[in-house]
């Protein structure tokens, strides 16, 4: 069976596809330092539990207390990546979601059982003792699934040459498990979150907790730890990663492309130095470069995913009928959105220790 026979129509965009596409690049990187904190943060948590010593012990309950945050800034990050991703590739995405809509579903009751046991990690801290290590342990599990769940959605929705399975499984079953990225490209997004959450969490105790010196040292040393020896299980994994891609999209990262390649070579330099700064314990270095490494990696997923798609869909023939007003609507709403969230930062970064608790 031909593929393209199986991909629906493209909707019409209301704007050039490069406002969508932009605005998809700026703002799916923000989701995945959420992202990463979280589940990073979870980790750092729980090897504070194993660690002796009473330091760990009040840097694992500090922790406890930003968790459930993290939870909701991940999911209100994701929303506008979502929204960018189904205006440009809704016929794509619609289509993989429904081939395996019962996993997808599932998604939404997950991060609900999640969010619960965090807050009850935070709120019944000192009542849990060696309890928290479960439900710790739980949350990872939960967390490490939802996220198998979305890299089987992402490359199912680039491999249309699969689609066709549908016939075979028509009861939403369908995971893209034959796909020979799936799994590199999911350990390269677990990896790297959970390196990224070490540093976000030795960020949080080094800023946070500076008023309790030996917490902080903990939390600092622990993040950074954790941050700086997965990335460089991340370094080479992503090598992995790379030889898995269809031949055509190598092609591209290694001259087959001018953007391409200098994006590769720019995250390679990019991952080395924040590797020797993880490494040296320089915590607001190796976050400045982190976050241009994520929006680096970000380039380079979209340009997989644009390889990956070309035999079957291109965003220039995507036809556009101009309507600006609601892109303007939305722009705007953004920036009064983000203006609120960041009025509330400044509000709870100056609220009183115990207010806070």
């Amino acid at each position: 069976m031909n593929p393209a026979t199986l991909i629906p129509a493209a909707d019409t965009l209301t704007a050039p596809w490069g406002w969508f596409q932009s605005l998809l690049l700026l703002t799916f990187p923000l989701h995945l330092l959420a992202m990463n904190a979280l589940l990073g943060t979870v980790l750092t948590a729980l090897a504070a539990h194993l660690l002796p010593g009473a330091p760990y012990r009040r840097l694992s309950h500090e922790l406890a207390k930003a968790l459930p945050f993290l939870v909701a800034f991940t999911v209100n990050l994701g929303v506008a990546p979502l929204l960018f991703l189904n205006v440009l590739y809704g016929h794509l995405f619609y289509t993989s979601t429904i081939l395996m809509g019962l996993f997808w579903l599932a998604v939404i009751p997950l991060v609900i059982i999640a969010y619960y046991l965090l807050y009850l990690y935070d709120f019944k801290f000192r009542q849990l003792g060696n309890g928290a290590l479960c439900i710790l342990l739980l949350v990872l599990a939960i967390l490490v699934t939802v996220g198998f769940i979305f890299s089987n959605n992402m490359t199912m929705m680039i491999a249309p040459a699969g689609w066709g399975r549908w016939f075979a499984t028509p009861g939403g079953t369908l995971l893209n498990l034959s796909d020979p990225t799936l799994l590199p490209r999911y350990l390269h997004m677990m990896i790297g979150a959970l390196a990224v959450g070490g540093l976000w969490a030795a960020l949080y105790a080094s800023i946070a907790l500076k008023d309790d010196p030996e917490t902080a040292t903990a939390g600092v040393r622990l993040g950074m730890g954790i941050f700086s020896w997965l990335s460089l299980l991340e370094l080479v994994e992503g090598g992995w990663f790379l030889a898995t891609l269809p031949p055509e999209v190598q092609r591209l990262f290694m001259g087959g492309n001018a953007t391409a390649t200098a994006l590769f070579v720019a995250g390679l330099l990019l991952a080395l130095a924040t590797l020797v700064a993880g490494f040296r314990q320089r915590v607001g270095l190796a976050a400045g470069l982190t976050v241009m490494l994520l929006y680096v990696m970000a380039f380079m997923r979209d340009t997989v995913r644009t390889g990956s798609l070309a035999p079957y869909f291109s965003l220039d023939k995507v036809p556009v009928t101009t309507q600006w007003s609601p892109l303007v609507l939305f722009l705007v709403t953004l920036g009064l959105g983000l203006a609120v969230i960041a009025w509330m930062l400044v509000k709870v970064a100056h609220c009183p220790k115990e207010v806070r608790e």
